[in-house]
Order: structure tokens, then C-alpha cells, then sequence
């Protein structure tokens, strides 16, 4: 990794010499998550593009996003040292886990009695889970990954790719521990639900699970994690799934809202809605492949998508975006009190996880299945499944639910059409996406000036 060097301020063994330093050190793995980018718009942006969700309004035939679009990703005439479009991910990526590794160490380190150990144990948890978040994704943006569990310069920097396999199991061991040891509240973060906790370790335990193949533990985990009704629950109106501290929302990220540019919207809010209806402008466009998805009735397709008409010249067109959020650049407001946080854990994911799992699992639970469908079917004004639904119509069940409901959030679609061996099938038929560059375009390259930087790196086929 091309990383600093560790010597700073969070290192420093006065960061560690009291449990009120500890948690500010701890507060900066939640500032570096934001400022570096990592939960911001390029995995909802790239994903979405790469997948069969998202369009760039007025794309230059050859840009960076056009290619990303048409699956036809190329380092041709990049230099060693320049940056491309898909580095964002992995460099926020590593900066934030550098941040964790940090906090970890240094609790391990210091020999404060001070810093007590129920505070270490929480704080070291913390850091754990939301390492964990960010390996589960870059493993599936790049595919192998250095596993980076130091901050030591000399030892972080030549590190090589490990197995998607081992980075599973990483991701899965940090997991453990931040459910075992993480509190069931918000009480750390006054009640809001911007800092991990037990839930959102077992939540994202659920999905490494699923996408590792466990589907019986990827069943519990999100068990573990609906069961918790007290806490966590549906919402019946889809306009509130996305507002700040909804009883849907498992994990969230709190915008700075003095940022210029951010205000008091979300950044996929930024990115997605219109820049302006009084002067109509947008930059992405949901697909037809997307649009055409829908069930009619589907009150998702009613509430979460929108359309602007858009004139230039003779012509008028009329684009359909993805309106989870409503707050964007065109209606944002400097250091005003948001009303809707990112969402970056929601409970919908963990019926839709059960499902999945439960569909696939040896020892197959398909009513089991199609129950959890139809809770999140029921919400979208769906007529419920036949109990009796199995084998390939529920697995097809499955990722039509995951599509309608998880469109244009986190890479959802993309991360799942990978992982359930269906992309080639569905991307390549796209007529915008053909010819088919080939496989290597599901994963992205790794950043050229690293692979410059450390001959331990190898770049993916194809690139």
C-alpha cells in the first residue's frame, strides 16, 4: 500500500492513555471513513454503472464512467504512477483500515491504567467491524486483496494478495469478535445509529456468510439480527426507510453538514438526483433493464424512482433517477439539521440475506425463504409468493427482490450478480454492453501506481 508514514498523532502513546483518548482516537476511524470517501459515492456510482442499474446522462463516448458503463474497463496508455477511475475505492479503502489497525494496536500497546479494559475490549471491537466493512469491499471490487493488519510501514507496503478465500475468513474472525464483545445499543453514539454495534457486526457477519457460502450461519446472523424486534423493525412507509435513525436503519453515516459541497444532503443523494428543476439537469439515469424489472404495483418503483424532462435544443427526454433520498444538490442547505443519514446496514438486507441463504443452503428451507420474501413484498404492495415456490423460480424470486429493493445502494446488484454467477449472462446481453469485453471486467484493476510501488502486487488478468 502506498501508504504514510505511521508516525502520527493516533499512534502516539498518549492516544491510548485514557479512555476519553482512546475514544477520540476511535472517533477518527469514523472521521477518515467519511473524509476519505470510502462509504461515498464511488461504490453506489461505479457499482451501479458496472451493473445494469445506472446510466451517465451525456457521457463522453470514451470517458472513464462510459467505459464502466459498457463493462469496458482499460489501463492501455495509463502511466505507472497516474490514478484511474476504480482507485478511489481501494484508497479510501486502505486509509480507513489504516485508521482501524491504529486503534487496535495502539489499545494493545498502551499500558495505561487509565484505559480500562471494558473500554479496550469495545473500542478494539469497533475497529474490527468496521475493517471488516471495508475488506468486505474491496474483496468484492478487486477480487484478492492484501490482508493489512499493521500499521508498520516497512511490513504494510510489500504485502501480497490474499485468496478471496482468506480475506472471507478475515473478515469473518474480525466479525466474531465485534458481535461478541460490541454493545446491543446506540448509547455510545446518544442514541443514534451512526457508530457499529453488536447488531451491525452479526448484520454484516450475515453477509460474509452468505457471500462465503455458510449459508446455515448466514441464517442465524441475520436471525440474530431480525429477532432483535425491540430495536430494529420495518418500515411501513417506504418515504421513512431512509431518514435518520429509521427503526429500518442498523447502520448509519452522519454528514458533515458545514461541507460545502454536501450540506445537509446525503452524497448519493448529490450524485442522484437532479442538480436542478428549475433549470432541468441531471447525471445519472436509472436503466431501462432496471425499470423494466418492476411489478407495476410495486409501491418501490412509485416511491423510490422519479423522472425529470430534460430540453436541449428541439429535443426533450425525459430521465427516470433513483430517489431514495431527497435531499440533493439542487435543495441542500449549508450547516442545516439533516433529516436523512446514508444508509450504510439496513434490516430489509438481512430478511433478504435469510432468503437467499436459506434457498441455497444443502439442506434447503424454501418456505422459509419465500416467508421472508413476502415480508418485504408485503411492504411493497406485492401479492405474497406460493409457499410451495423452490429450486430455480425461488432463486429467481431472490434476486429479482434483491434487484427492486437494493437498487442503486452500495453495489448491491453488482456484488450479487457476481457472487450468484450471473453476471456474464445478464450484463452481456445488454446491448450497450456488447461485445463483451470479457470476465476480467468484474473485477477491477488494481491501482497501477501501487502495483509500481510494490512488486508484490500482481495486477488482475486482463488489465
Amino acid at each position: 500500500m502506498d501508504i504514510s508514514d505511521p508516525v502520527d498523532k493516533i499512534t502516539s502513546g498518549t492516544a491510548f492513555s485514557s479512555d476519553e483518548l482512546a475514544g477520540m482516537a476511535m472517533n477518527g476511524v469514523y472521521t477518515t471513513l467519511m473524509t476519505s470517501g470510502f462509504v461515498k459515492r464511488p461504490i453506489t456510482l461505479h457499482a451501479s454503472l458496472s451493473s445494469d442499474e445506472l446510466l451517465r446522462v451525456n457521457a463522453i463516448a470514451f470517458g472513464p464512467e462510459a467505459l464502466l458503463a459498457a463493462n469496458r474497463l482499460s489501463l492501455e496508455g495509463v502511466a505507472p504512477d497516474a490514478g484511474f477511475i476504480t482507485d478511489a475505492t481501494w484508497n479510501a479503502g486502505y486509509a480507513v483500515i489504516y485508521a482501524a489497525n491504529a486503534v487496535i494496536e495502539g489499545i494493545a500497546a498502551s499500558t495505561s491504567g487509565d484505559l480500562h479494559e471494558p473500554v479496550r475490549k469495545v473500542l478494539t471491537a469497533e475497529a474490527k467491524c468496521i475493517r471488516a466493512l471495508c475488506y468486505f469491499y474491496l474483496v468484492n471490487f478487486y477480487g484478492d486483496v492484501p490482508i493489512v493488519s499493521t500499521t508498520e510501514y516497512s511490513d504494510a507496503a510489500l504485502i501480497a494478495r490474499s485468496s478471496t478465500q482468506q480475506v472471507y475468513e478475515f473478515i469473518i474472525a474480525d466479525l466474531k469478535e465485534a458481535e461478541a464483545a460490541l454493545p446491543g445499543d446506540y448509547a455510545a453514539s446518544g442514541g443514534e445509529r451512526i457508530r457499529v454495534n453488536k447488531w451491525a457486526a452479526a448484520g454484516l457477519l450475515a453477509k460474509a456468510y452468505l457471500f462465503n457460502g455458510n449459508y446455515p450461519e448466514a441464517v442465524a446472523a441475520a436471525g440474530r439480527v431480525i429477532g432483535n424486534s425491540g430495536l430494529y423493525g420495518l418500515e411501513r412507509n417506504l418515504d421513512s426507510v431512509f431518514l435518520k435513525n429509521s427503526r429500518e436503519a442498523i447502520f448509519q453515516f452522519k454528514q458533515n453538514t458545514s461541507d460545502v459541497s454536501l450540506g445537509n444532503a446525503t452524497d448519493d443523494g448529490l450524485a442522484l438526483l437532479p442538480f436542478s428543476l428549475t433549470s432541468p439537469a441531471i447525471g445519472y439515469c436509472l436503466s431501462n433493464e432496471l425499470l423494466g424489472a418492476f411489478d407495476p404495483s410495486d409501491k418501490r418503483r412509485d416511491r423510490w424512482v422519479d423522472s425529470i424532462v430534460v430540453a436541449a435544443g428541439s429535443r426533450t427526454d425525459t430521465f427516470f433517477y433513483v430517489a431514495k433520498y431527497k435531499t440533493g444538490q439542487y435543495n441542500r442547505v449549508r450547516n442545516a439539521v439533516p433529516t436523512e443519514y446514508y444508509m450504510l446496514l439496513r434490516l430489509a438486507e438481512m430478511y433478504l440475506v435469510r432468503a437467499d441463504a436459506n434457498a441455497r443452503a444443502s439442506a434447503a428451507q424454501p418456505a422459509a425463504a419465500v416467508e421472508d420474501l413476502n415480508t418485504i413484498r408485503a411492504r411493497a404492495g406485492l401479492p405474497a409468493l406460493p409457499s410451495s415456490l423452490s429450486g430455480e423460480a425461488l432463486l429467481a424470486a431472490v434476486a429479482r427482490e434483491w434487484q427492486t429493493e437494493f437498487f442503486c445502494e452500495k453495489g448491491q446488484r453488482w456484488f450479487n450478480l457476481k457472487r450468484t454467477g450471473k453476471a456474464r449472462s445478464v450484463l452481456s446481453a445488454i446491448p450497450a454492453k456488447q461485445p463483451w469485453a470479457g470476465d476480467e471486467q468484474l473485477l477491477y484493476p488494481i491501482p497501477p501506481k501501487d502495483i509500481n510501488f510494490n512488486p508484490r502486487l500482481k495486477q488482475n488478468p486482463g488489465y
